[in-house]
């Protein structure tokens, strides 16, 4: 599903002329210059260019769209942001867009772990319950949970709280 979002993207992006290295220098000089309007022409002629930068990320966890999101985020603020003295325009582009790229890529991993380590609280905890059940011959308190997985109550209920929820979620 993603793939075609992004092929459709693509395709929709090919109508648009991208600009020429020679055409790309002089609009940028232009925006340096303060010919505010220029950006418009600056943004959609470096389109494909942003796409390209794209495709090298794919597979790494972000959805195809959500990678096209940020990179043409990235292209409009380069182009907000851009001044000569930051050196050429096609370099600070290609470093704006790769950055917000492996930004979000890196934000995706982050989520997962965090994802992961829930996972795992909610199953060790769950096992343990079920455990001390049997051990204690009724279910253990919050308290007596909490102590077990050296976490404080609060942590505990929050970590119930979360289980009933994606159960509710999931119909059960």
């Amino acid at each position: 599903m993603q793939e075609d979002v992004f092929k459709m993207y693509l395709d929709e992006v090919e109508g648009i002329e991208s600009l020429s290295p020679d055409e790309n220098r002089m609009l940028a000089e232009k925006l340096s210059a303060g010919h505010e309007s220029v950006k418009d022409r600056l943004i959609e002629g470096n389109l494909r260019t942003v796409l390209l930068m794209v495709q090298d990320y794919l597979g790494r966890g972000v959805l195809a769209g959500d990678l096209v999101q940020e990179a043409n985020m990235a292209l409009v603020v380069a182009v907000r942001e851009y001044r000569s003295e930051l050196g050429g325009f096609d370099e600070f582009l290609e470093e704006q867009v790769r950055k917000a790229l492996l930004a979000a890529v890196e934000e995706q991993s982050r989520e997962e772990k965090t994802a992961e380590k829930m996972v795992d609280r909610v199953n060790t905890l769950k096992d343990l319950s079920r455990d001390m059940a049997e051990e204690l011959g009724r279910e253990a308190t919050v308290e007596e949970l909490a102590r077990r997985m050296e976490l404080t109550a609060d942590e505990i209920r929050d970590i119930m709280k979360m289980t009933l929820d994606a159960m509710s979620v999931m119909g059960e």
